[in-house]
């Protein structure tokens, strides 16, 4: 199982790179977590680790993931997320050559419970929600395209949904309809970038995690 990667730590968060294959909180049926992981590493220095989730990341999907050390920083990190002051950027690839190099995608979701994946549909209703990304093509490799996502909501799998419903599902995502093999319990996202205002320091802070060790990710661009 994949070490805990630390990105910055303090007295009142720490942020992590989650490793694809790990679930993000604690569960009766799983052996580790990151939730896990994260209570292992402070209980190193401190007797009764509080350990927050903040947010979540899919099990596939590796990238930049913050907790909360103490009840008052998860409060105040929960008014921020939900207010949508939090800026996230993440990294996918997919197979085919996207028809625009960006583009803003605005869809309606439903999120389907039996089948555990999110369906895009073209008219609202009292299920569906709205959901909104945009999208910037970054590189190209032998494997495909490297895409630059922000979304503007934070809807079930939407990049995922969104993405293959305009002919781009992410490689290693066969839930959406890709046909090229990935790692195991993993597919080609990673929550690349995460940016948001400190809710102690008020200062802008911007935290980035390390793209994962693995060929598909090799690309001739400056940007990452």
């Amino acid at each position: 199982m994949s070490k805990l990667e630390i990105i910055h730590e303090n007295k009142d968060y720490i942020v992590v790179n989650k490793a694809s294959g790990l679930i993000s909180e604690k569960s009766p049926y799983e052996a580790v977590t990151v939730e896990d992981q994260v209570f292992q590493h402070i209980l190193k220095s401190k007797r009764k680790p509080y350990v927050g989730i903040i947010h979540r990341l899919d099990r596939v999907t590796s990238g930049v993931l913050i907790l909360a050390k103490k009840k008052s920083i998860l409060v105040a990190f929960n008014k921020l997320f939900s207010s949508r002051k939090v800026q996230k950027t993440y990294l996918a690839i997919v197979k085919n050559k996207p028809t625009k190099s960006k583009g803003n995608l605005v869809n309606f979701l439903i999120k389907n419970n039996k089948e555990k994946k999110a369906e895009i549909v073209t008219t609202k209703s009292k299920e569906a929600q709205s959901c909104m990304l945009s999208y910037e093509v970054i590189g190209k490799n032998n494997i495909g395209y490297l895409l630059a996502v922000k979304p503007k909501t934070g809807r079930f799998h939407q990049i995922r949904a969104q993405l293959a419903n305009i002919g781009l599902p992410i490689v290693g995502d066969s839930k959406y309809g890709s046909d090229v093999s990935y790692k195991s319990l993993s597919i080609c996202l990673h929550a690349w970038k995460l940016t948001f205002e400190d809710v102690e320091t008020k200062e802008q802070k911007t935290f980035e995690a390390s793209l994962p060790n693995h060929d598909f990710w090799k690309f001739d661009t400056e940007v990452i």
